[in-house]
């Protein structure tokens, strides 16, 4: 029988490697996976490259990672939102690389990577300081900027439900960037709110099938950034 629950919560990231590049999910705090980033900060993979709409916030979750050390380049789209301090403090000081991608273009670029196509082009940057060093091309009297579809060799993300194949649904606007990012990663691990039985989910409401997930644990009562940072606490 097929069952990708783990016990606990370190042992899903255990064998992430040094310089791996990692899908987070998360737009600001909704759908981001705390547990799952803290669980990498004790781990302590270094010099990794993570893909993500966002830097993080305060000094928990993804900031926390990224104020840890652990992190040598952002694929993003904001670097900077109103919580956020440790990234833009790194980066002024050199300690750190930066690659903004348009929101919907970083969204395709993943849809891309996992659907194997290996890239497209898009009008979004023409004209841009984006666009410097990239290939341009004219079609229909408009040109295009080439871009690339973005794949990882993990993808951490947090779902509202998921069965022991790894069928998952997600809490409304929850779900951003996670259901993409499990199509683009070689690795993908998930943590659930609930955990429920094989059939207990409506086909009709699964929005990652089975087949895009290696790994779930069981998180029922998740943190929340949003109060975390409201009552001062940082992580590690």
């Amino acid at each position: 029988m097929i069952d990708k629950r783990f016990d606990t919560v370190r042992s899903t990231v255990a064998d992430i490697p040094d310089g791996a590049v990692v899908m987070v999910g998360g737009f600001g705090e909704a759908g981001s996976p705390i547990e799952l980033i803290h669980a990498l900060i004790d781990q302590g993979a270094k010099d990794l490259t993570i893909i993500n709409n966002n830097t993080g916030n305060g000094e928990v979750g993804l900031a926390a990672l990224i104020g840890n050390g652990q992190v040598r380049k952002m694929i993003c789209s904001y670097p900077r939102s109103s919580h956020s301090k440790v990234f833009p403090e790194l980066y002024r000081a050199g300690r750190i690389e930066l690659e903004i991608v348009p929101q919907g273009t970083l969204a395709e670029r993943i849809r891309a990577g996992g659907a194997g196509i290996p890239a497209f082009y898009t009008a979004t940057t023409v004209d841009t300081p984006l666009a410097e060093g990239k290939e341009i091309r004219t079609i229909d009297g408009r040109d295009y900027v080439l871009e690339y579809g973005l794949k990882a060799d993990f993808a951490l993300i947090k779902c509202e439900q998921a069965d022991r194949l790894g069928n998952l649904t997600y809490n409304k606007t929850a779900r951003n960037f996670n259901p993409i990012m499990c199509t683009a990663a070689t690795t993908t691990v998930v943590q659930a709110r609930s955990l429920v039985e094989v059939g207990t989910l409506n086909p009709e409401h699964v929005i990652t099938p089975n087949v895009f997930v290696d790994r779930i644990i069981e998180v029922t009562d998740p943190l929340i950034e949003s109060r975390l940072i409201a009552e001062g606490i940082t992580y590690p």
